[in-house]
């Protein structure tokens, strides 16, 4: 069974094991322990004591928000994970007026599933600030 959590002052870096797959330089796990601490809104899936997901948001509180990461392990992906964390995060932001995502085009359907609109962006990435 999957639950769900807001709360991660009890998560350590050993949680945070097996995800960003793919990435060309991820995050180090204190680097993402901080990332999730960090956050205006977080939410982790767990099955058993595993994290097996999460969802960050940033924001200002008032009127925008934007979700950096939403990531899901290989294994637990298909399943509904990762729609119920972008649902849980989103619900908190209901008062907002927007909440905006950078996604690579082969995850827009997802996304636009989720009620999102594709629009066009820009973004700059510093590979280097991943995993020092």
């Amino acid at each position: 069974m999957i639950t769900y959590a807001t709360d991660v002052s009890d998560l350590t870096e050993d949680d945070l094991t097996g995800f960003f797959v793919g990435w060309p330089q991820p995050p180090s796990p204190a680097q993402h322990l901080a990332v999730l601490r960090g956050s205006y809104r977080v939410v982790v899936a767990r099955s058993g004591g595993t994290v097996v997901g999460f969802v960050t948001m940033i924001s200002d509180g008032v009127l925008t928000a934007f979700v950096p990461w939403l990531e899901v392990l290989p294994e637990f992906q298909g399943q509904g994970v990762g729609t119920e964390l972008m649902r849980r995060v989103v619900a908190e932001a209901a008062h907002l007026y927007s909440v905006d995502l950078v996604c690579d085009d082969d995850l827009r359907p997802y996304y636009e599933r989720l009620g999102m609109t594709a629009l066009t962006g820009m973004i700059l990435r510093n590979h280097d600030a991943c995993g020092g």
